[in-house]
């Protein structure tokens, strides 16, 4: 895990609490609110597929509140997926520049301030820092007290249904979602900057599978050498290979090569930003990854996908549309994670290396059939 990361969930379980009773000492909220033009932020920290699963609770935020200033408070590694984002206006990372850019947002007078981390205490005492009279967020531990609006937390509900809870809360008004729709939109000219490249290397396949090996937890890890055999075994079968990911991922990308050849492979890995490859992810036929941030990116353009889980609460995290695939030995000591922490895994990851290459082929073949139909 990156060690900043840790650090700041390290930080927060030492002083959270701290901080959340200080809050309530220092500031006192204010009691109007704008109903025009109203100033509403919206506060996410954490990984990509958080920040992808919140598109349609900020779709309808947005559709709620045609003229509010719409602000979005993330960090480094979850902004990308937000670049371009239609539904907000400003986008904030509070570990750049920390001290700035956290002044900037406690200066403004925000009406409505929604904070969708679901654990961690510091962002429930930063939102009432801000003074705002209406404060939605998750109500799971000692955080609760510092909204207006808590609201239950479920492990049994999928990711955005919690996230669209929480826009109910302030607008009083129930949401759907259509869970076979994409939900998050793509700039054209993102799409034509790869659309050549992917067509060139289409025309020699029977389909595309795209595939992500990486993962932030090691938990999470199927391993680049599964992942490369899958591919090489799939090309026997007509389908080729592309490979996404960032700089981190380039040396798994290289052992990839070297077993599958560079001639059967098409690989973006750490060449395009992460809305470039969502957009090169929306023009594959499926995408293959474990339980990672862009297996939600997949979701959220359209693309079918097979997944691998273990460690994670499938029910919570897993694609819920039924072109995509889980696959999922459901071992006893799984699932292991909970608010985002996984432990360290005493058995090998054995929910994840139980899983063979077979099993992920057999689904990856039956899913191209299906669409092929």
């Amino acid at each position: 895990m990156n060690w900043k990361i840790e650090f700041l969930k390290r930080f927060d379980s030492a002083f959270g609490g701290v901080a959340c009773s200080l809050s309530k000492v220092i500031v006192e909220p204010r009691k109007e609110v704008d109903e025009h033009r109203p100033k509403i932020l919206v506060i996410r920290p954490g990984g990509i597929g958080d920040a992808a699963l919140l598109y349609p609770a900020l779709k309808l935020l947005r559709e709620s509140y045609k003229y509010a200033e719409i602000n979005f408070l993330a960090e480094k590694r979850n902004a990308g997926i937000l670049t371009g984002c239609p539904y907000i206006n400003n986008l904030f990372l509070y570990d750049f520049r920390p001290p700035l850019e956290l002044f900037k947002i406690l200066r403004t007078d925000y009406d409505i301030v929604i904070d969708t981390e679901q654990w961690h205490r510091m962002t429930s005492a930063l939102s009432f820092l801000t003074k705002a009279p209406i404060r939605a967020g998750f109500a799971t531990n000692e955080r609760a007290e510092l909204y207006t609006h808590p609201v239950f937390y479920s492990h049994d509900d999928y990711e955005v249904y919690s996230f669209l809870n929480l826009v109910s809360a302030v607008t009083g008004k129930q949401y759907d979602f259509n869970e076979s729709e994409p939900f998050i939109p793509l700039d054209s000219n993102l799409i034509s900057g790869v659309m050549h490249s992917i067509v060139e290397f289409g025309k020699k396949w029977r389909a595309l599978m795209g595939v992500f090996a990486g993962a932030t937890i090691a938990e999470r890890r199927w391993g680049i050498n599964r992942f490369a055999e899958l591919a090489k075994s799939l090309l026997g079968e007509d389908v080729g290979i592309v490979i996404v990911g960032g700089k981190s991922d380039i040396k798994d990308a290289k052992s990839f090569e070297e077993i599958v050849g560079t001639e059967n492979i098409l690989s973006f890995v750490g060449k395009t930003s992460l809305m470039e490859t969502a957009a090169i992810i929306s023009k594959l036929d499926l995408f293959v990854t474990g339980d990672t941030g862009l297996m939600h990116v997949a979701y959220g353009v359209g693309t079918p996908t097979v997944s691998l889980f273990g460690a994670g609460i499938q029910r919570k995290w897993a694609p819920i549309e039924k072109r995509h695939v889980v696959i999922n030995k459901n071992l006893p000591c799984s699932p292991c994670t909970k608010f985002g922490y996984t432990p360290k895994c005493p058995f090998n990851v054995k929910c994840l290396n139980d899983i063979t290459v077979e099993d992920v082929k057999e689904s990856v073949l039956r899913l191209l059939s299906q669409s092929e139909k």
